[in-house]
């Protein structure tokens, strides 16, 4: 059986260490086999011309709700595949598909859907694991969260969920509730990340937290606590502890809007490329038209307005989810923080490849990792999406095969 190859040339190769002008990227078998600048001879493969285009990871995204009118608790496998059919146009080669606030048993669910759905998915962006969003908030930081559900963690009930360890990658809970601690380190004794999210904890409870396995701040400022006074005395919240703590990730929505360009700026400066992830928190609405849509569950979820780019609660009063797409969040932190092109790729594959465990084979362009790679313009336009070596998406700029090439 002789080797698939794919050839990509005629492109900048954006690598951990540098862009590589008019470069070549080869695969075989769907792994990354040749980086070089220049053109090479690969006789049999197929040929892709960039035609001048960036040659990028691909983008993973560790915190996304859905998109394409689903959400991931819709209850069945058929909206995780058309979720992941959606993003992939984005950009986006891997996820964590992230739950809501509900009752154990729609959890419980939603799990059992998951392992399904990832057997399934063959046309759409890669499964790298469950995130857990709750139920374990602070009511006083619930955001768009359902308050009725929220609740301490109770061993008894989560133990029940870890049944399902082998599908969850990681797990977000308030650290100043009763028993977080304990919860934290049970998490980290399975291999699963522990998160701070939803939280009005002050910088010592964050700390406590931190060396309990909480080395993750869910989209960082949204939901979280900052400066507050108790008793006349002032504390440092969550985000200073994000701040404060270096070794603490931060991930954070980077649409423009749950975070304007200022505080954009000031994350990178404090935490840097290398500490930031950037997520979608994408909810049903993304990639539809603006107008109402439902946040949840399509049957008992929060009815919602999409306006301006954002979903807000229908009295405005809030945000309410975001419609950004992986994209979108690369093309802010460029345009908008002015963060260069390297260090923004940097941030939406090669450090949440390392925050999820899965550095060794996913978020850099080097010869050995799996053939996730995204083709885009100067204005971060996905022109085609590949996964494991596979073309999965490819727009009207770009064709596959070189006898049919055309210049622009």
């Amino acid at each position: 059986m002789s080797d698939k190859k794919l050839k990509i040339y005629n492109g900048s190769i954006i690598t951990p260490y540098r862009i590589i002008k008019n470069g070549t990227v080869v695969v075989t078998n769907g792994v990354i086999s040749t980086v070089v600048a220049g053109n090479v001879d690969v006789p049999g493969a197929i040929e892709i011309n960039a035609d001048g285009k960036y040659i990028a990871p691909g983008f993973i995204d560790m915190h996304i709700h859905g998109g394409g009118g689903y959400d991931f608790m819709d209850g069945d496998v058929n909206s995780f595949l058309k979720i992941a059919e959606t993003h992939v146009k984005y950009g986006t080669t891997a996820m964590c598909p992230t739950t809501l606030t509900s009752e154990l048993s729609g959890l419980l669910e939603t799990l059992a859907h998951y392992e399904i759905a990832k057997i399934k998915n063959k046309s759409g962006s890669q499964f790298l694991g469950m995130h857990l969003e709750g139920p374990y908030f602070s009511k006083k930081q619930s955001g768009a969260q359902d308050p009725r559900y929220m609740r301490n963690p109770d061993p008894a009930e989560y133990k029940k969920v870890l049944f399902h360890a082998h599908s969850i990658r990681r797990w977000s809970a308030a650290p100043e509730l009763k028993g977080a601690c304990e919860f934290g380190r049970h998490l980290k004794s399975l291999g699963i990340i522990p998160a701070i999210a939803h939280t009005d904890a002050i910088y010592e409870e964050v700390l406590e937290a931190f060396e309990s396995g909480y080395t993750l701040a869910t989209h960082f400022y949204s939901a979280m606590s900052g400066v507050s006074r108790r008793n006349a005395f002032r504390y440092a919240g969550a985000i200073e502890a994000g701040y404060l703590i270096d070794e603490m990730d931060v991930e954070i929505i980077a649409d423009g809007i749950h975070l304007p360009a200022p505080l954009l700026k000031l994350v990178y400066k404090i935490k840097g490329a290398s500490r930031t992830a950037l997520i979608t928190d994408a909810m049903r609405a993304t990639g539809m038209p603006p107008g109402k849509s439902i946040l949840g569950n399509i049957k008992d979820g929060l009815e919602v307005i999409v306006e301006d780019g954002v979903a807000k609660l229908m009295d405005r009063s809030a945000f309410a989810g975001s419609v950004a797409t992986a994209d979108r969040l690369v093309r802010t932190m460029v345009k908008d923080a002015e963060v260069p092109l390297q260090e923004a790729i940097q941030m939406i594959t090669a450090t949440p490849a390392r925050i999820l465990g899965v550095a060794d084979k996913k978020g850099s362009l080097v010869v050995g990792k799996d053939a996730d790679l995204v083709i885009f313009d100067a204005g971060i336009n996905i022109a085609m999406t590949i996964i494991k070596g596979e073309i999965i998406y490819n727009s009207a700029s770009i064709l596959k095969q070189r006898s049919l090439e055309t210049t622009a």
